[in-house]
Parts: C-alpha cells; structure tokens; sequence
C-alpha cells in the first residue's frame, strides 16, 4: 500500500526538504489504513472524505491532496506577496500536516454491509485525535500533532501553529459546499 500512497501524494511529497517527514507521513497513512481494516489502497480510494454530508463521489485521498494544495497554496501566497511575513511557515509541515489531517478518519470509518458509517474506534475517538495519536506513534514533531489535532473544532480557542490555520481555512472551504449544496444554500 506504501506504493500506491506514495504515488498519491508524489506530487506534495517531493516539495518536501525533510524526506525523512515525508516518508514518516507514508508510514502513519499506511499503518492507519492497516488497523481501521482496509486491505488495499482502492478500498481507500473509495472511502467518502465525509459522513456527514454527500460527498458527491469526492473520496478521502481525493479530499486530502485538495487541502493540502489549498492550504499550501495560502502560504506560498503570503510568503510571496508580504514584504515580511510576521512568522514562520514551515513549508514541509504544512504539507505533513495536510496529508496527515484526516488519517484519522481511516479508523473513524467503516463499511458494512456497502455502507460507510462510524466505526467502535470512532465514536470512542474523532479523528483529530486518533489522527495525532498516530502521528505521536511515528515519532512526528508535537507541532504535526498540533495541526492534525487543531484542524477541526477540536482546535477552536486552541493555542495553533500557522500551518494549522491554513489547513483548517483550506479543510472547510472544502467542506462547506457541500453542506451548502445540501441545504439547497449553494448558488449554483
């Protein structure tokens, strides 16, 4: 499965300076993938990016490049448009924490019977949090944790790194269609 993640995300990983990082945000994936049960990476390539919403065919790895493009495509921005960026944006966590935000949902989901539902493990944990969980297992810094735990509600009024603002910012704007397009919200 390694494989095929890598070339999934080949794109984002070979900006990566840290190849170290980036061959650590492969392994979370791949061991994350191995105990919510999925077998192959079609099965991920099938795992919708969201419950909570129809998703459109929109799929979690799909999901997850989409966000990770946006938000580093919000920090390239600033780098290049501010005469001097008011902090530092580590270019390499941003991508890391990008991929590596929704890993968890590969334990929070399940399919049963051809139908995606939440799994035991997360109605017990939301993916935030097994996500970090399992970036803290593969040694990833605290500040990878800090991002993949922020990205959600569960980082609101949160002390957050910058990467993680713009994975949140790039995450809803994601989501938020979807739901809008639902609700009948969604000028179209």
């Amino acid at each position: 499965m390694k494989k095929e993640l890598k070339k999934a995300f080949g794109e984002l990983l070979a900006e990566m300076k840290d190849k170290a990082l980036a061959e650590k945000v492969v392994e979370v994936w791949a061991d994350c993938a191995k105990e919510g049960g999925w077998k192959n990476f079609d099965e991920l390539c099938e795992i919708p990016f969201t419950l909570l919403t129809p998703t459109d065919g929109v799929n979690l790895i799909e999901h997850t490049v989409a966000v990770t493009k946006g938000a580093l495509g919000i920090a390239k921005a600033m780098i290049s448009t501010y005469k001097k960026v008011p902090f530092e944006i580590n270019l390499d966590w941003v991508i890391a924490g990008g991929l590596l935000h929704d890993v968890g949902k590969l334990m929070e989901i399940e399919k049963v019977d051809g139908a995606y539902r939440k799994s035991y493990a997360g109605k017990c944990a939301r993916h935030p949090i097994s996500g970090a969980i399992a970036a803290a297992k593969h040694d990833l810094p605290l500040e990878i944790q800090n991002i993949i735990i922020c990205h959600a509600k569960e980082g609101e009024g949160r002390p957050q790194r910058i990467e993680g603002v713009f994975i949140h910012q790039a995450d809803f704007a994601t989501f938020n269609p979807a739901v809008m397009k639902e609700k009948g919200q969604l000028i179209i």
